[in-house]
């Protein structure tokens, strides 16, 4: 007995240090302290984020807070008019000019950057598009601030994971750090923001991701909270529901969520397609759409930036029944109009809006059907809200959880999952995809089909090949069949399948003829087996 007391502590010791050894190697002390940095950097980016959108609306509302709405109905119709076209001016210097992809860019920039790695994001680009955004928002955009902020700390999180060299899995769990920080800060909301990093930037969760993403999430969080307080974004009451018997009526909510949420996405890819599809100088199209959106807004303040004034007034019970059925109408068109003239913006903010005024107007109606058992069109308003943004962003989990820290408390968890789960569900089986989805399909990207599928379409012949030897030389027999390095994987084992034979000479991309290696089948089909297991063992133990 003595002697296993004296063994005891090596034993312990031999049982930690390989588990200590693998987390020093991967580098995941210094991943938790860059998510610290991280945290902490993009909340302060965030904070001069909304300050300048606040400095940008004073030169014409004379108002810098989110009280954009009455700010606007105090001003002249040709102030509320011409704001969105000046800003559009500005805008359109931006995209010919600064914007290397002549546009602004968000949630699905980052997503694109998780599946190739994590490394992609120009921070300098980043700059330029932060900055077209706060005009486009400052001069009443009708659009989200908090997809473009989630794009800029996704970029402050690549630099510095370059400039510190880290790991492929620590990059993308890092680029998912500053999201997570982009979200907590923007809601106050750091469970929210963890979530949503996990559920639309990774696409997994997984333990060896988690700590950092917290870290960086409650960092950003306390910071945000030393400057704008410890508020939630929206002001709600705390609601009850009135009776067991509401739930017929939540049901109904959450199938016109799913209506409202797949008719947004489809008036944002019509307007799209068609604004493509118009020939007109680039630098015009914002000028044009701010033109549009401003005679919107003379009728219509509430349509008019981010919108979170009128949000917050539907959430409390404060709009009629008809204004919340216009702005459902009007609000959709505007962001259309905003997204496809190329202004900055997002939809996440949008989505929220939408499913506002949604349950608020279904609340009002049910309560004139059912008095005595409807509940406030306020709850209505609430539920509404994380059902059309669930659907939109293709994140039931994370806007679930958004819409219970905004309102402090889960009494409505079992109405709320129900109405999310619904319209996500529905919306999916309509749409079938995200926004974000949408929006990486058109550039060609299709992680919807799943990691195997873009890797096949992502690595190229130049990754597996063997190149010649120094010194060595080869022939290319005439109409032999080759490979160029550029070409894909999928199309490579492609041209195996067709009989072409199990080596094939690469040749140089820029005359079609100098041999500058050899593709072998085997090669091709053990390199896709790897990347295959890379991606699983990311998903599973990341």
């Amino acid at each position: 007995m003595l002697d296993i007391i004296k063994r005891l502590p090596m034993m312990i010791v031999k049982w930690i240090e390989p588990n200590l050894r693998q987390y020093w190697n991967t580098k995941q002390p210094q991943s938790w302290l860059l998510a610290l940095i991280i945290g902490l950097s993009v909340s302060v980016a965030a904070i001069i984020f909304r300050v300048m959108i606040g400095y940008v609306q004073i030169l014409w509302l004379d108002d810098k807070s989110e009280n954009v709405a009455s700010a606007a109905s105090s001003q002249p119709w040709y102030i509320i008019l011409f704001a969105p076209v000046i800003g559009g001016a500005v805008v359109g210097f931006c995209l010919v000019f600064l914007l290397p992809l002549r546009r602004t860019m968000g949630v699905a920039d980052v997503i694109e950057a998780r599946a190739y790695g994590g490394r992609s994001i120009d921070i300098k680009a980043a700059i330029y598009s932060a900055f077209a955004t706060i005009i486009s928002l400052g001069s009443g955009a009708s659009a989200g601030r908090e997809g473009p902020m989630v794009h800029f700390g996704a970029a402050i999180s690549t630099a510095l994971s370059n400039i510190f060299k880290m790991p492929k899995w620590s990059n993308r769990t890092l680029l998912a750090c500053g999201v997570a920080s982009a979200v907590s800060a923007s809601f106050n909301a750091p469970m929210a923001g963890v979530l949503f990093a996990h559920e639309v930037i990774l696409g997994h969760y997984s333990m060896r991701a988690f700590v950092p993403i917290v870290i960086s999430s409650v960092s950003g969080t306390i910071f945000s909270r030393l400057y704008f307080g410890s508020a939630a974004a929206f002001n709600i009451p705390e609601y009850q529901i009135t009776s067991l018997w509401e739930f017929p009526a939540f049901v109904l909510l959450g199938l016109i969520c799913a209506l409202v949420a797949v008719l947004f996405q489809f008036s944002v890819i019509s307007t799209e397609y068609i604004a493509r599809n118009i020939k007109i100088p680039l630098w015009s199209r914002p000028i044009i759409g701010g033109a549009m959106v401003g005679m919107i807004g003379v009728f219509l303040p509430e349509i008019l930036g981010v919108g979170y004034e009128a949000t917050d007034k539907a959430l409390t019970s404060k709009l009629p029944l008809l204004l919340m059925f216009v702005l459902i109408i009007t609000k959709t068109i505007a962001t259309s109009i905003t997204l496809a003239s190329r202004f900055g913006g997002g939809v996440f903010s949008p989505a929220l809006y939408l499913g506002a005024m949604t349950g608020g107007t279904f609340g009002l109606i049910a309560a004139s059907i059912s008095p005595q058992l409807a509940s406030s069109e306020g709850l209505y308003a609430l539920l509404g809200m994380g059902a059309v943004a669930a659907a939109v962003l293709g994140a039931p989990i994370s806007t679930t959880m958004i819409v219970f820290e905004l309102t402090g408390g889960y009494g409505l968890t079992i109405a709320l999952l129900l109405v999310v789960s619904l319209s996500n569900g529905i919306s999916n089986a309509i749409h079938g995809k995200s926004i974000f989805q949408w929006q990486l399909e058109m550039r060609g990207l299709f992680l919807h089909d799943g990691p195997h599928r873009h890797m096949m379409k992502t690595r190229k012949v130049m990754d597996f090949m063997i190149p010649l030897k120094d010194g060595e030389e080869g022939v290319l027999q005439e109409n032999q069949t080759h490979l160029r390095p550029t070409d894909t994987l999928e199309f490579a084992l492609q041209v195996f399948d067709s009989g072409a034979g199990r080596k094939l000479p690469v040749v140089d991309e820029t005359d079609g003829k100098t041999l500058i290696g050899w593709a072998g089948k085997v090669d091709a089909l053990g390199y896709c087996n790897a990347a295959l297991v890379e991606s699983i063992d990311e998903a599973h133990h990341h």
